[in-house]
């Protein structure tokens, strides 16, 4: 297993395999891996010959200060978990300064209105943080195809338009939820969980299946109304959010249509950790 924490030893790296026409897949985490991470190297070991592991807690997509300090920072158990898929992965786990450089400068970009949606309306500044360092990566990495977990639903469609937009030569796939055994979205803060939210959480996609099932023959808002009714009669999870979106435009359905595609998207907190899941409706 090869670590690198320098981005030209890295570039140096990889363009001796892609000389050779190796093709690169890149899974880009901020560590703390679980099982759902390695399902995405997994994927992309499956369709590549080199598989690229980057591990960074991004400042520039942190809106709150104390999130960011207490984001779990485990690199030499991300390493192992890691060897047991496979000890040819490599695996970028830079500096603040060795990604950014002196000036830790967060771009604007305009992503057609998807930066505005859900996660957007409620955490200021975070997808141009994200895109900002996705961006950066893809450009020292230059994989040929990037992995996305679908938890992050409305990330993956704007790291998306952000390949399309500018034009970067990157394929970016996006790879299936994986849940623990209660059915709770695996997530780098479920290690933050106290035990009472732990046996609580699940409740989150226990809810969202049941949503799935109300929007066969209720409207979008009947569904919402009723989501915010559980979540208001729950003792320790405290709901954020619920939208029923478009899954090509994110906004909210206000008249369903049998052309279109929808998924039910939600954050809710667990003490003062946030949660977020999805689930398609049709």
């Amino acid at each position: 297993m090869t670590v690198f924490k320098d981005k030209s030893k890295i570039q140096k790296h990889i363009a001796h395999y892609k000389a050779q026409g190796i093709t690169v897949g890149f899974v880009p985490t901020m560590g703390a891996l679980h099982y759902g991470h390695l399902s995405l190297v997994r994927e992309a070991l499956a369709n590549n010959a080199l598989c690229v592991v980057s591990i960074f807690v991004n400042p520039t997509q942190f809106d709150n200060a104390e999130d960011l300090k207490k984001y779990p920072r485990t690199l030499d158990k991300d390493v192992k978990l890691l060897e047991t898929v496979s000890k040819a992965i490599i695996i970028y786990a830079p500096s603040v300064e060795d990604l950014y450089g002196a000036d830790t400068k967060v771009e604007h970009f305009n992503f057609d209105g998807l930066e505005f949606e859900m996660e957007g309306r409620f955490r200021t500044g975070h997808f141009d943080g994200v895109a900002t360092v996705v961006k950066r990566l893809f450009e020292i990495v230059k994989p040929d195809q990037a992995y996305f977990g679908e938890k992050d639903y409305q990330q993956l469609a704007i790291i998306k338009k952000l390949t399309e937009k500018h034009n970067c030569p990157v394929q970016v796939k996006g790879w299936k939820i994986h849940r623990e055994e209660s059915g709770l979205a695996m997530s780098s803060r479920n290690i933050r969980l106290k035990p009472d939210y732990k046996r609580a959480a699940p409740f989150i996609y226990k809810t969202l299946q049941a949503a799935k099932i109300k929007f066969g023959t209720k409207s979008a808002k009947e569904v919402t109304e009723w989501v915010e009714k559980q979540f208001a009669q729950h003792e320790l999870l405290e709901l954020e959010y619920f939208s029923i979106a478009d899954i090509k435009t994110l906004k909210p359905v206000k008249r369903k249509s049998k052309t279109k595609t929808y998924r039910a998207f939600i954050a809710a907190y667990a003490d003062d950790i946030r949660l977020i899941d999805n689930i398609a409706l049709n």
